[in-house]
């Protein structure tokens, strides 16, 4: 058992991790714009055609020639005979003078009309139509083009594809598009304690303990549209670790370890790498709290991040570390939660030099939003993630904060309404 020899700033961390491999070129792929959601798109997008590709209805009415209204009103109806109903699509007809069509929304506009009438303003007796009401040209007309025009530029290269975006490259007729390839990222665990959830009952042992961190770092990795490779649990066994790194080393981008980085007899995982050939350890131990033990090194040209095996130390470590990486591979922003202004419930000493991640509840007393924190200690209580409402993040300088301090407020729940 020994301490750590030194503690890496989180700042100081980040910047570590990009000099090694920030500028890494994941390259470029074309894919089916239904798996496109989330890449970043690596080709301008300029449309071939117009949307709509034909004038149509925007309401549900009648399609007229807009002159033949103009001295229309309740007491001088203009009248028109309907020539039959268009609907969404249907095929077009043509009107001639005093004709006019029923149309449903989305229906074209029939040759020689240039307004639609909505069914409100107007009165039908059979095949004849009482208009009330005079409109203007092109009135209740979604026009050719008037969504996207041929020629025009709709998306440039390098943003990142939201689900409104595929829907546009659907509309233009695109079927699939260039985007940047997928970071692969293998994952495992280690720890002669752990067991798989899909064996959660046949743990062998009243001592075993279900594997929670990984699905979780899991679940993240696909959130940032990341392909996983989960190589599940390794035993604590020098070989066992030693060759699933190597085994992943040529396989993936990144290689994620959980579990077997701290500084006790069995925390195996910063040996192993520092025993494999062309493989350095960057820094070991991260000045914050929870979170201490995570560490950054390369396998080769592979880099590899250890991550604590309790749950959120493990999220500290991902969050600060690897998503910083991962975006800038991917050519995309970092994501930033929503933030709130509150009043700490009580006093909450902290160690200088440490950047604490403190997990707080929310409520409102007298119109003031108080933060209440959850634990101090317990890196391992994932309960003290689920149940929180936000998070206090206490840089290195401060000493604690004290009871009545107004504080910053990183929202872990959306739609975080402050009611209780």
């Amino acid at each position: 058992m020994r301490g750590f020899h030194k503690l890496t700033a989180i700042d100081d961390a980040v910047n570590l991790v990009m000099i090694h491999c920030g500028r890494r070129d994941l390259g470029s792929e074309d894919v089916d714009i239904r798996d496109a959601w989330g890449r970043t798109l690596e080709e301008e997008i300029v449309s071939m055609v117009d949307v709509p590709p034909f004038d149509r209805s925007a309401v549900d009415g009648y399609a007229i020639k807009s002159e033949e209204s103009f001295s229309a009103s309740r007491s001088n109806p203009a009248v028109f005979r309907i020539r039959g109903l268009l609907e969404a699509g249907g095929a077009g007809g043509e009107v001639r003078r005093g004709e006019g069509y029923e149309v449903y929304t989305g229906a074209p506009i029939p040759e020689g009309a240039d307004a639609v009438v909505m069914a409100e303003d107007c009165e039908r007796r059979g095949e004849m139509l009482s208009v009330y009401r005079a409109v203007p040209k092109f009135a209740n007309i979604s026009a050719r083009g008037e969504d996207i025009r041929a020629g025009e530029t709709i998306l440039k290269k390098g943003g990142c594809l939201r689900p409104w975006h595929i829907g546009v490259l659907a509309s233009i007729g695109r079927r699939r598009a260039r985007v940047r390839r997928r970071p692969v990222v293998g994952v495992f665990s280690t720890g002669d304690e752990l067991v798989d959830v899909v064996n959660a009952d046949k743990r062998g042992g009243a001592n075993k303990i279900i594997d929670s961190t990984r699905p979780m770092i899991v679940g993240l990795l696909k959130e940032l549209v990341c392909e996983v490779v989960d190589e599940g649990i390794v035993q604590d066994e020098l070989g066992e670790i030693s060759g699933r790194l190597t085994g992943l080393r040529d396989r993936v981008d990144l290689i994620v370890t959980i579990g077997g980085t701290s500084v006790g007899g069995r925390d195996l995982v910063p040996e192993v790498a520092r025993s494999l050939v062309k493989s350095a350890i960057i820094f070991h131990g991260l000045a914050a709290k929870p979170g201490k033990p995570a560490g950054f090194g390369v396998l080769g040209e592979t880099p590899f991040f250890m991550l604590p095996g309790y749950p959120v130390s493990a999220l500290v470590g991902f969050e600060v570390l690897i998503v910083p990486l991962l975006c800038r591979w991917m050519g995309l922003e970092v994501p930033k939660r929503e933030r709130v202004r509150a009043v700490m419930s009580r006093r909450v000493p902290t160690t200088p030099g440490i950047r604490h991640f403190l997990r707080v509840t929310l409520s409102r007393r007298k119109g003031v939003l108080i933060a209440s924190p959850i634990a101090l200690t317990g890196s391992g209580l994932l309960s003290s993630i689920t149940k929180a409402d936000g998070m206090v993040i206490i840089p290195e300088n401060m000493e604690g904060v004290e009871g009545g301090d107004e504080v910053e407020v990183e929202l872990l729940r959306g739609g975080f309404s402050g009611a209780r």
